[in-house]
């Protein structure tokens, strides 16, 4: 789940320098759904991004195996609500989908949900949560959880300029990570552009910061790929050439282990800071083959904050691109 981008409508987003129509044009052409009247319509088998792809289709012959791939609901959340999730669960079970991310519930209480993600043959195996304000809601999360049959719970999104602020957020982190094991889940952190790129005031980043007091026995890294390979750039430590090693050595480096990817692309050519850069997976410049095969994770989540076309069809050139791809 990812913040601080405006979700306004396609003719925005049209209006985006680099989003013109031959992008667009290539991934209607790959699978877009219709959406009508709040209901979404159910489509067909995934189809394969392989024609956007390009040269990231090279490979040594290793697969993303299907029981591995999931999707965050944050990227769907224009088109699902209380009454359409049921039907945003069934396409995405119909694209091949067996995992969901959770950015939410859509009002349903744990058990009740996790009913809906089985009648649609999806499990909840991870979610997005956010620090809690006291211990009665930090169990109260894990709680609903192990109730949904969650394996991973991430916090989302965490913003300061102050160096003594994400020291108190490590603290309270490792205790949160301390419980959550004894729930039996994986507790982690989930990255953006300005943990690398900005300066605190020490003169430190949260990077350096969350990596050297994040308890590295109980805290995991939920590495957002495009988040990675966009702090390379805008810290002007990487080109787009040399993004995707960026983003390799990030991980590589990291005392935490990481054991999740957001799955997420980036438009080639555009300024490091520029806003709506997303690009389906498989139709940027992110060099998935070679970060998969430097570092293989046990969750592969698709993601676009933006979807170019809309979500559904994100979500199927996500499957097909994951499916097909060979590291």
């Amino acid at each position: 789940m990812c913040f601080g981008f405006d979700t306004t409508t396609p003719a925005l987003r049209a209006a985006e320098a680099g989003t013109g129509p031959d992008r667009r044009a290539l991934l209607r052409g790959i699978g877009a759904t219709a959406v009508a009247g709040g209901a979404v319509a159910l489509a067909g088998a995934p189809a394969s991004a392989s024609s956007a792809r390009g040269e990231h289709s090279r490979g040594r012959g290793r697969r993303v195996p299907p029981g591995q791939i999931s999707i965050q609901m944050y990227t769907l959340r224009s088109i699902t609500n209380a009454q359409t999730v049921e039907d945003v669960l069934g396409t995405l079970s119909a694209y091949g989908y067996r995992k969901v991310e959770l950015a939410g519930r859509y009002g349903y209480s744990a058990a009740d949900f996790r009913r809906v993600l089985q009648d649609n043959r999806i499990a909840a195996s991870s979610s997005h949560d956010g620090i809690s304000g006291d211990e009665a809601s930090m169990h109260a999360k894990f709680e609903d959880a192990v109730t949904l049959g969650q394996r991973f719970i991430n916090v989302p999104y965490l913003y300061s300029e102050s160096a003594a602020q994400w020291r108190t957020w490590a603290e309270q982190m490792n205790v949160e990570a301390e419980v959550a094991r004894s729930y039996g889940l994986h507790y982690g952190y989930h990255n953006h552009a300005h943990e690398f790129s900005v300066t605190l005031d020490d003169g430190s980043t949260a990077w350096e910061i969350f990596t050297s007091e994040l308890d590295p026995a109980t805290v995991h890294l939920e590495v957002d790929l495009f988040w990675a390979v966009t702090g390379g750039l805008q810290t002007g430590e990487a080109t787009e050439a040399t993004a995707s090693q960026y983003a390799i050595d990030v991980i590589a480096s990291a005392p935490q282990e990481t054991l999740q990817y957001h799955v997420k692309d980036r438009e080639p050519g555009r300024e490091p800071f520029a806003g709506n850069v997303f690009a389906d997976v498989g139709t940027g410049f992110v060099d998935f083959p070679s970060i998969f095969d430097a570092h293989p994770v046990k969750e592969y989540i698709v993601e676009n904050d933006q979807p170019d076309v809309d979500p559904l069809t994100t979500a199927r050139v996500g499957y097909g691109y994951l499916r097909d791809v060979r590291f």
